[in-house]
């Protein structure tokens, strides 16, 4: 197996083996081979991630037990998490193209020392497909590109084009442009049978130029949109009957709509050089990057002659500044730099009882007319004191400051105005790397992780779980984390494998809690002390030429200790969410010649039943007594037919099983079969 490259674990470009934490590269072949529908749903057979998704259109890995706002996402070293990044599940991730990604890199709690706030359970940085003009010939002109189609069979059926093309003259610059579309029908399963309105469309369109300003300096501008339409939260709508298996119930939905838009863009300047005159400075990155978010719900409650229409609407626009260093640095090398992200927002809600659309102040998602402020400066020194040890060491100081405009107050029943509320944290890690042969080693430390309340948190206004009204509080602290790993690497001739223990204390973690007892209505506060733990292995095994073994297992458990109520008496619980036993196994064989390959994969998960009161209260999502277990089987083949045509194909869920991702909103499709066409120049 060849030993992939990172350049998120550490700042540096360097192979995996190398590198004091757990992570996961997965490439565009594998993001292919696999049939990954969405970014979420690639991350299914990584170990430690739980992938729930809301809706079918949407999409929240629990990473070493965490989600939303608590894990990052980049794309091509941006921050995608903003101030209005909920906690829970979100619908984010699901807003980057899988189709205009060249490939992925998840660490595992890795802290907040490199990237900053909200770093807890892992941070996946998603590097966009580019024209290779470097790799071009030099001065010659080229161009290359393909076109892609994919057809799903199941339920109402689902098709997914993308074309993309590069062009330009090789080490001068060069261009690549992509657009995707998707049209994803209603899915089905054997058990609730068609269910409607979980598909949706979705319109995506990338643009990549890099230029080369000399040999050393490159200049690098993208921008691409998101758009995604009708996007339902099926399980709290009528067309949701409910599903009952082996004893386990969850609820019907009960909205006749609950409906999101969401459009997301970015846009970024990069420069970024690798001087060779200059001793003190290997490297050098520089971005200015703007974006833009427009968030639509809108839920029709009515029933029994009863009108009941709510609508929000948040736009955010985010202004970043990204500078970066490497430095070599007496025996080591030295990652330093500083970045700054600055929100606008904008929000509004309005109401309709049955005598037309009227502007409601209590139904605003968030503070309308704020602003939030996130900057931090970090330094990471790598060390090698030994021959066989490697010492990572670093820090980062952040502030951050929210500026709440005009924000509802649930206690007066009115609008509040002008709050500002800000923050300061210093955080640290230390990693280290012993290599106790050529094949084995092994690595670990502690990493600490922050995360400052954003608007959400204190401002926020919506609708979670089964119909819950979630409110943020305006007093609530910052979250902080310290997570402690053990790991080790062996790789020897046609064998490697990974396992890793972790521990992460929680202190002070932002949760919703009922206003009082039994309240259908929840606040943000700050719990007291919690933990989550786990272990994670991973293996791949050459059995002969041609035969590749591989997979992965994984278990986590954790409780939190809060409150039962506002002002109520403190109870320990689980952990929301938790991943139960999963592991999957895969056989694959590849043809001698490469141009043809067939992989068979089993996926299973125990029975999800560590509940914590949330859960046992999210009916529509969680059946009673927990998720069941399940265990899915699927196969994927393809065939390079030619220089310039490539033909794939998949079964998903061979035995057409009613499952569910533990609290996912809807089930999984029943069998499916996948054909892909792709045309390459």
């Amino acid at each position: 197996m060849l030993d992939p490259l990172t350049v998120t674990a550490r700042g540096l470009t360097e192979p995996t083996a190398e590198v004091p934490y757990s992570i996961e590269v997965l490439d565009r072949g594998f993001l292919d081979d696999t049939k990954r529908r969405t970014v979420p749903e690639a991350l299914q057979f990584t170990p430690g991630v739980l992938v729930q998704k809301t809706a079918h259109g949407h999409g929240s890995p629990f990473i070493r037990g965490f989600t939303g706002r608590q894990n990052l996402l980049m794309v091509d070293g941006v921050r995608i998490n903003n101030s209005l990044t909920r906690g829970g599940p979100v619908q984010y991730w699901n807003t980057v193209d899988s189709h205009s990604i060249e490939r992925m890199e998840l660490i595992k709690s890795q802290g907040s020392v490199l990237y900053g706030s909200d770093a807890v359970g892992g941070t996946l940085n998603a590097f966009t497909v580019g024209s290779g003009f470097r790799d071009q010939v030099e001065g010659e002109s080229f161009l290359h590109g393909s076109a892609y189609y994919e057809y799903r069979s199941n339920g109402e059926g689902s098709h997914i084009g993308r074309l993309e093309s590069g062009f330009g003259v090789g080490g001068r610059y060069g261009v690549m442009l992509g657009v995707t579309g998707k049209d994803f029908g209603d899915i089905r399963d054997s058990a609730v049978g068609l269910m409607r309105n979980t598909g949706y469309p979705e319109l995506d369109l990338d643009l990549k130029v890099g230029v080369a300003l000399s040999k050393e300096t490159t200049m690098t501008f993208l921008h691409q949109r998101v758009n995604q339409d009708d996007v339902w939260r099926w399980h709290s709508t009528v067309y949701n009957p409910g599903w009952q298996h082996s004893g386990h119930v969850a609820a019907p939905g009960q909205y006749l709509s609950r409906i999101y838009d969401q459009e997301r863009t970015l846009t970024y300047l990069r420069f970024e050089g690798e001087p060779t005159d200059l001793a003190w400075l290997s490297r050098w990155t520089a971005t200015l990057s703007y974006q833009t978010g427009n968030d639509t719900e809108t839920q029709d409650r009515s029933r029994a002659g009863r009108v009941d229409r709510r609508y929000q609407i948040a736009e955010i626009d985010t202004i970043g500044v990204d500078l970066g260093f490497e430095s070599p640095l007496g025996d080591g090398r030295l990652v330093y730099g500083f970045d700054y992200y600055h929100d606008m927002v904008d929000s509004s809600g309005f109401r309709d009882r049955g005598a037309g659309l009227a502007y409601d102040p209590s139904f605003r998602p968030v503070a309308d007319d704020s602003s939030y402020d996130l900057f931090g400066a970090y330094a990471q020194y790598v060390w090698s004191p030994l021959e066989a040890l490697e010492l990572t060491a670093g820090g980062r100081f952040t502030h951050a400051r929210a500026e709440l405009g005009r924000f509802y107050d649930p206690a007066a029943g009115m609008d509040a105005f002008g709050l500002s509320r800000d923050w300061n944290n210093f955080s640290g890690s230390l990693r280290a790397l012993w290599s106790v042969n050529d094949c084995w080693s092994i690595y670990g430390g502690a990493s600490q992780a922050f995360r400052a309340p954003n608007l959400n948190d204190l401002s926020g206004n919506v609708t979670a779980r089964s119909g819950t009204a979630s409110q943020g509080a305006v007093d609530v602290d910052p979250e902080e984390f310290v997570t402690y790993e053990l790991g080790t690497r062996y790789s020897a001739g046609d064998f490697s494998a990974n396992l890793a223990v972790f521990y992460t204390d929680v202190d002070g973690s932002i949760t919703s809690v009922p206003v009082t007892a039994g309240s259908n209505t929840s606040v943000a506060t700050n719990a007291r002390d919690g933990y989550v733990y786990g272990v994670e292995a991973e293996g791949f095994w050459q059995l002969a030429p041609g035969w590749l073994l591989s997979g992965f297992a994984a278990w986590q458990d954790g409780r939190q200790e809060t409150s039962a109520f506002v002002g109520g008496p403190a109870v320990s619980e689980p952990m929301s969410r938790l991943l139960p036993l999963t592991g999957s196994l895969a056989l694959r064989w590849t043809h001698g010649s490469g141009k043809l390959w067939v992989e068979g994969r089993v996926l299973a998960a125990a029975e999800a039943n560590r509940l914590s009161a949330s859960d046992r209260g999210d009916t529509q999502r969680i059946p009673t007594g927990g998720t069941p277990g399940y265990v899915t089987c699927m196969l994927y083949a393809g065939w390079q037919a030619s220089e310039h045509l490539e033909l794939s194909c998949g079964l998903e869920n061979l035995t057409d099983q009613d499952y569910r991702n533990h609290g996912s909103g809807q089930n999984e499709p029943g069998l499916n079969a996948i054909l892909g066409a792709k045309v390459i120049w």
